[in-house]
């Protein structure tokens, strides 16, 4: 699990882990001999963040030093935020915590305390490395054949969908998780891009749903008042709704919105121009994927989600990763969007297409999605598959698309192939351990071009 500290002192504080006999035990320890774990050194009043293992596993220890000045610093509470006391703070001693599925919070003041605060849902995946997330939404209740205009009646609601299946949160929810990391310490200098796509086309008109995005986004966590001068043009709030791609320096600590949804525009600043990246073009399901421009950046999407069965699980995987690696001859900037989701009833539900099933390393059983990402990503960045076609992780030979995009590489002379654009997928946690994302964070470091570390 992810936490973040910080050092509310005038010295430093070493943190470090140490084998757990048991968890969530709060208890002073000075124990002579003891063989530590990682160790790190927290600064004064900055947030640091690191990885805990969930469990009897580890625990964490912090130490302030035995001279450090240790100055009262009030802290402000929260709802959300549980406050228990520690006993009286003296130098040299120590703290061990054992959290589990827990954000913690130290602060150590001259009273010291320690702050048990729940991570939603939607927080864990933004805590996780999270930044692109696909919406999808449906008014509920329905609204009749002809719905009356937004400022008569705030009876509708948009809720999490995904086909028929209800996921219970509300969108106002889901964009107060959102505001809550943009604001924090570790996201304000974020960016998120947020797909949102209406699931409930047949019923809800596209311009009620378009318009009820809006007003929701306007009234809801990171909107906007719309009676002050400062909600004048496209971006407002917590925002970015110009349909253009943006460099990252204009959209930290913000909100770019991808909207999958349609309607003419009425009621956002600037119609279409004003409801994020609006895509042109989208077929439903195609297996070749397509392409659309915008302003200047070529957009590749590759989006077949209705494969035929499971045994079409290798070559979803092949076509979509294929999509990850822009073209090295392109003569402008390409941003790939690849699904990796997949779903047909009966023989190719999501879950069995991200995680397979049975056991595959022993020939009993069909691999998953997420898991063959996973080899080709530790593939890809441990050395080029196709100059090395018999991986040890993964035994597979080199596919013809890997074989096209080596000899591209090779012409332009570069040592490693760039990996970019929005990887969506489900069940992004597995397989057990969560290595897919930081697999993909590190993509954004290889590759890479001088004046083109955007791309």
């Amino acid at each position: 699990m992810h936490i973040t500290i910080r050092n509310l002192t005038t010295e430093p504080i070493s943190a470090r882990t140490y084998p757990a006999p048991s968890k969530f035990a709060l208890h002073r320890h000075a124990e002579e001999g003891v063989s530590l774990g990682n160790q790190l050194i927290l600064p004064p009043s900055l947030d640091v963040t690191t990885i805990l293992p969930k469990g009897f596993k580890r625990e964490l220890i912090l130490q302030r030093p035995k001279e450090s000045h240790v100055s009262p610093v009030s802290q402000p509470t929260s709802p959300m935020t549980e406050k228990k006391p520690l006993l009286e703070a003296e130098v040299g001693e120590e703290w061990h915590i054992h959290p589990e599925g827990l954000k913690i919070q130290f602060s150590m003041s001259i009273s010291a305390t320690w702050q048990v605060v729940p991570v939603p849902a939607g927080s864990t995946q933004l805590h996780s490395g999270i930044r692109v997330i696909d919406i999808r939404l449906a008014v509920i209740p329905p609204p009749p054949p002809t719905p009356p205009p937004l400022y008569k009646t705030r009876s509708q609601e948009l809720v999490a969908y995904h086909g028929l299946w209800p996921q219970r949160t509300t969108f106002t929810a889901i964009l107060r998780d959102v505001y809550t990391f943009l604001t924090s310490p570790i996201g304000q200098k974020e960016t998120i891009v947020m797909s949102i796509k209406q699931e409930d086309f047949a019923i809800t008109p596209a311009a009620y749903f378009s318009q009820l995005v809006r007003d929701t986004v306007a009234r809801g966590p990171g909107g906007w008042d719309e009676s002050t001068p400062g909600s004048k043009g496209i971006n407002k709030g917590m925002w970015f709704l110009e349909n253009r791609i943006p460099t990252l320096g204009e959209v930290r600590g913000k909100v770019i919105m991808l909207s999958r949804f349609g309607g003419d525009g009425t009621g956002w600043e600037g119609g279409l121009e004003g409801m994020g990246i609006h895509p042109t073009t989208w077929p439903d399901s195609v297996k070749e994927g397509f392409e659309w421009q915008l302003k200047g950046t070529l957009i590749r999407t590759s989006d077949w989600y209705a494969i035929p069965s499971f045994f079409s699980i290798p070559e979803k995987v092949e076509l979509a990763t294929a999509n990850l690696i822009p073209p090295s001859d392109a003569t402008q900037p390409v941003l790939p969007i690849t699904y990796f989701s997949g779903a047909m009833f009966p023989l190719a539900l999501p879950p069995v297409v991200a995680k397979g099933f049975g056991w595959p390393k022993m020939g009993l059983g069909v691999e998953g999605v997420n898991s063959r990402l996973g080899a080709w990503l530790i593939d890809q960045l441990g050395g080029l598959p196709y100059l090395n076609k018999t991986s040890a992780l993964t035994k597979r030979k080199s596919s013809s698309l890997e074989e096209k995009d080596a000899q591209a590489l090779a012409a332009a002379g570069q040592s490693e192939p760039r990996i970019r654009g929005f990887a969506l997928l489900d069940y992004y946690s597995e397989p057990e351990g969560g290595y897919i994302v930081p697999l993909l964070v590190e993509c954004n470091f290889r590759g890479r071009k001088d004046g083109e570390e955007g791309w």
